[in-house]
């Protein structure tokens, strides 16, 4: 004798059987994003078992969008920075994704980050990373705008620095100090920074930058165990990068 619930779960089977595997699949991928609130199938993979973004990460991308687009508009420079922010974190495709998309909400300026900065407080490690960060993105286009020093100040305050520790840390990114196109440099030092010619196209000037940027990264340098001067010298050597590279795509007119 067959109950009734043998009886539903034998339908139930031959109707599902009996449907084209296409539309199974669309209508399985309906039910999943329905009730798991997943978007693709990398976001299954992640429910499973995959390491999923963490929420910091999220948070920092936001925030450097925010301060990227504070000046009005987002320069080559500012995408370039949060490229290598995610090659920093050693992000996923799908993470990169969703960071990409934080960045564009931060753009927006509609997420509100008080909340969220304030549960970092109990994290001094995190919050510290998440203000290196931020002033990495302010001086990617070699100069730090009154715009984004007042959010990095906010944000600041918020994470529970003082004002004082929170420019100290900016000072080690000031682009104010002086370096070599500071110092008088021009478009041709800024090429030769480059390793690049005026004859160059965009895409090798683009890719020679980005190669540089990833050897002399202050927080790659530090990780191989260097030492303070050799962390500050590298500093000194990625502002060089952006200040290069932020004169020569506005000479040449790309982005």
């Amino acid at each position: 004798m067959l109950w009734p619930g043998t009886l539903i779960g034998a339908g139930a089977g031959f109707l599902i059987a009996s449907i084209p595997g296409a539309m199974l699949g669309a209508l399985l991928g309906q039910v999943l994003d329905r009730r798991l609130q997943l978007h693709s199938w990398a976001d299954v993979r992640e429910r499973l078992g995959g390491r999923p973004m963490r929420d910091n990460d999220e948070l920092l991308f936001i925030l450097l969008g925010r301060l990227a687009k504070s000046g009005g508009r987002v320069m080559a420079p500012h995408i370039e920075q949060a490229r290598q922010e995610m090659r920093l974190l050693d992000m996923t495709p799908s993470e990169q994704e969703r960071a990409v998309a934080a960045f564009n909400r931060g753009k927006s300026g509609s997420d509100s980050v008080r909340d969220d900065l304030q549960r970092l407080k109990a994290e001094p490690a995190v919050s510290e990373r998440v203000l290196r960060a931020c002033w990495r993105m302010c001086v990617a286009d070699a100069r730090v705008d009154p715009g984004e020093r007042q959010l990095i100040m906010l944000w600041g305050r918020w994470l529970g620095w003082t004002p004082q520790q929170v420019e100290a840390l900016g000072a080690e990114y000031d682009v104010h100090s002086q370096s070599l196109l500071t110092r008088g440099g021009t478009y041709q030092a800024s090429l030769a920074l480059l390793g690049v010619t005026d004859s160059s196209d965009p895409v090798q000037i683009k890719r020679a930058y980005r190669r540089l940027l990833s050897r002399h990264h202050p927080d790659k340098i530090a990780g191989t165990g260097a030492t303070s001067s050799q962390v500050r010298d590298a500093t000194e050597k990625t502002r060089e990068l952006h200040h290069a590279y932020a004169l020569i795509s506005e000479r040449r007119g790309f982005r």
